[in-house]
């Protein structure tokens, strides 16, 4: 008689900075339907000068499956902050980790349908997107939306592979593709994501993007037009005329071995998480 198979262990990381306005009701978006697809959430803070931790703290209380609340050591940025959550997920061992961005951009709802068909089981990495069918924008500007069109197609070229975002607010990716920690080296900054997105195609990883929500109200961004085109351009070029270098060197303004935080609260749900084990 075969054994049936081990269920999966997903963690959903939620990086975080500045998003006291924002981080209640991104959690509140952890209703019982989308509680029931998760092992654990942890907010990772960024050294936040507002009050997010603590208001992180108080809307996981109300939840029923473990969650924490981690604090960088230093700030590391959203890259940087992503390696804080990809090692947490290698080092407790989870089969898959979903990155949520904590300004309430985007909805962990919209893949709750695939987790609980299995569908991320087909894949590498499942890649929230905000400009392919089905995707659904709101309060995001015309020339912002053709500006990220344009690059998705450059990316597209080079790599010879359909990408349709460089970077959403929602993506999920298979822990053990990420065990060799080969994205250390990449940039901490915002330019993360698009060294991902670039290595996946580089790996042949088995990619898959999927439409999403997206609103911006009360959010920030921390997106400079023209700053952003010259660093997407020039990552680029250097993923087309020097793929080693992309792949192998460093990509980083403070080089570091280790992003190490701290955990500075849990709920109950953990707690009795930990007395079990």
């Amino acid at each position: 008689m075969t054994e049936p198979s081990r269920p999966d262990r997903i963690l959903v990381f939620i990086p975080a900075f500045r998003c006291a306005a924002q981080i209640e009701r991104v959690i509140a978006q952890f209703d019982a339907r989308s509680q029931a697809c998760v092992d654990e959430i942890i907010v990772i803070d960024n050294r936040s000068p507002d009050d997010t931790a603590e208001k992180a703290e108080a809307a996981l209380a109300g939840l029923n499956v473990p969650a924490r609340v981690l604090r960088n050591v230093d700030n590391y940025n959203l890259g940087g902050s992503q390696k804080v959550a990809f090692d947490y997920a290698i080092r407790n061992g989870f089969d898959y980790a979903i990155i949520l961005h904590g300004d309430d951009q985007a909805d962990f709802r919209d893949i709750v349908p695939l987790l609980e068909a299995g569908a991320h089981r087909e894949w590498d990495a499942m890649l929230g997107s905000r400009f392919m069918r089905g995707a659904r924008l709101q309060g995001y500007s015309p020339l912002r939306t053709l500006g990220n069109r344009v690059f998705n197609l450059f990316f597209s070229i080079a790599t010879g592979k359909w990408i349709t975002d460089l970077g959403s607010g929602l993506n999920l990716y298979r822990v053990e593709a990420l065990s060799s920690r080969f994205y250390l080296r990449y940039a901490d900054a915002l330019t993360f994501n698009y060294f991902m997105v670039l290595a996946h195609m580089a790996m042949r990883w088995r990619v898959k993007f999927f439409p999403i929500s997206w609103r911006e109200e009360d959010q920030s961004s921390n997106v400079r037009l023209v700053r952003q085109t010259l660093r997407l351009s020039s990552i680029l070029g250097l993923y087309i005329f020097r793929r080693r270098t992309f792949m192998t060197g460093e990509h980083r303004d403070t080089p570091r071995t280790d992003y190490p935080s701290d955990i500075i609260y849990e709920n109950a749900a953990a707690k009795a998480q930990e007395a079990i084990a």
